[in-house]
């Protein structure tokens, strides 16, 4: 009786360490290494694209019944019964994925982030465990050449020289053992008691650690997995932001990490994984959805941003002008981030041609000025009026990034640095200086236009 006592004693003692660590920081040196790599990318391409795209909605948030949601008042049960059919009729005839890696590399994006599953439970890949995908049976566009879609998109950007990460929404509202169909679904979460029902939550968690196997196995080398759906969380990570994400029966959802991360990085030790906002030894870099911090973050960062309003495809959307969307990675890598920019591609497959347009103008301005960019580190101080400061990993090089607001010939900054001489990076413009107790007028000027944004080395 002691002996079994104490044995349990230890394992319960165990497991409160074991959930400690979990709440520190990656400490394995090969994972940080890559996070450190990673950092020198600076920019990525992200990709919201599913059954969604027929309808031109917001991804498959109309699914869920929270009071927040519009469905032009539609009944809830019409609804869903129809959106779930959307698997019924998806057949992007147009899907290129080698053009979509072109463009990312000619925008100068340097990996990718790819929706393999949403919250919706529609998978862009080919699963053992369910039919709910892209080459399942229902899915006309199972009965083409190349189905797996993901696989499709791997293999083109893998192809182009890019990282490879893929999104994967840990909650499921397409499975049986999520959302049950024995009962109503009041929000977005799991919608039994898993005290009163934890046979059918282990058999989700079985579920969840199998799709992880096949994403993390199937694909080759894969870089980065993104994972989303932060209400799907273990009890020691809810905080006062958090709690209300549980909706009104407050149950904590935990897939178990550890043997998920351990499943993951079974063939790929130094994968990095993104387990969005939940904090400690999974969340490898932490990303701010459509938001750039106002100052330098103490940890590696992403800024997720849509090049739109929407994530997902949605018919005449309002695009980010170029010259926004190049400030904005300017000051996202002057304060130690990277970008990842998400564009939605259409029904059939194809990318919108303003988000073409957008991304080969910044491909064309990193093309004469990414020494700035890439491989950097922020320069204290940051930012500061029109002007980001970032300089090489060894500061042998020091940049200073001059936002140009309206298209002009002449333009004046200040500058926190005694400096005598610059060098301008950025073609056809020139530069000089003017220092005095311990501040400099940088005045630019070009013969045409400056646009955009002007690099100076100094």
């Amino acid at each position: 009786m002691k002996k079994t006592f104490l044995s349990l004693l230890l394992i319960l003692l165990g497991g409160v360490a074991f959930a400690q660590h979990d709440q520190l920081p990656e400490t394995d040196p090969a994972v940080l290494q890559r996070v450190d790599e990673w950092q020198d990318l600076k920019f990525g391409f992200m990709m919201h694209w599913g059954i969604y795209a027929q309808w031109g909605v917001v991804e498959s948030w109309n699914l869920c019944n929270e009071p927040w949601i519009n469905r032009g008042g539609a009944p809830y049960d019409e609804y869903k019964r129809n959106y779930t059919n959307l698997n019924r009729t998806f057949n992007p005839s147009h899907f290129a994925p080698e053009e979509m890696a072109a463009a990312a590399k000619r925008a100068g994006m340097k990996y990718l982030v790819f929706t393999t599953k949403h919250h919706d439970g529609f998978c862009m890949y080919r699963t053992n465990e369910t039919d709910y995908s892209v080459t399942g049976p229902d899915c006309p566009y199972s009965r083409t050449a190349q189905p797996d879609i993901t696989k499709a998109m791997v293999d083109a950007f893998r192809g182009q020289g890019m990282w490879i990460g893929l999104y994967f929404s840990k909650p499921d509202w397409h499975c049986d053992n999520y959302w049950a169909h024995e009962w109503a679904t009041p929000d977005r979460n799991v919608n039994y008691d898993i005290a009163e029902h934890p046979d059918r939550w282990e058999e989700y968690k079985r579920f969840t650690h199998k799709q992880i196997y096949e994403l993390t196995h199937n694909y080759g080398d894969i870089d980065i997995l993104w994972l989303d759906g932060g209400w799907v969380r273990p009890e020691w990570s809810i905080n006062d932001e958090t709690r209300p994400w549980l909706g009104c029966y407050q149950r904590v959802q935990d897939v178990d990490m550890p043997k998920l991360a351990a499943i993951a990085r079974s063939n790929n030790p130094d994968l990095i994984i993104v387990d969005r906002s939940v904090g400690g030894r999974y969340e490898n870099y932490r990303t701010p959805e459509k938001e750039v911090p106002d100052t330098l973050l103490p940890y590696p960062w992403e800024t997720c941003m849509t090049m739109g309003d929407s994530w997902s495809y949605v018919p005449n959307d309002n695009y980010k002008s170029s010259q926004q969307l190049i400030h904005m990675l300017c000051d996202v890598v002057a304060k130690g981030g990277n970008l990842l920019l998400n564009v939605g591609p259409d029904a059939e497959g194809r990318l919108p041609q303003e988000a073409v347009e957008r991304m080969q103008e910044i491909g064309n301005w990193l093309d004469c000025n990414g020494c700035a960019i890439y491989g950097t580190r922020p320069l204290f101080p940051y930012s500061k009026g029109g002007v980001r400061y970032t300089q090489s990993k060894d500061g042998s090089h020091r940049y200073a990034i001059c936002l140009i607001g309206d298209a002009c010939k002449r333009a004046s900054f200040e500058l926190p640095f005694e400096l005598k001489k610059v060098t301008c990076i950025t073609p056809g413009c020139t530069a000089r200086v003017k220092s005095s107790a311990g501040k400099t007028t940088l005045t630019l000027s070009n013969s045409t236009l400056m646009r955009n944004a002007v690099v100076v080395e100094f």
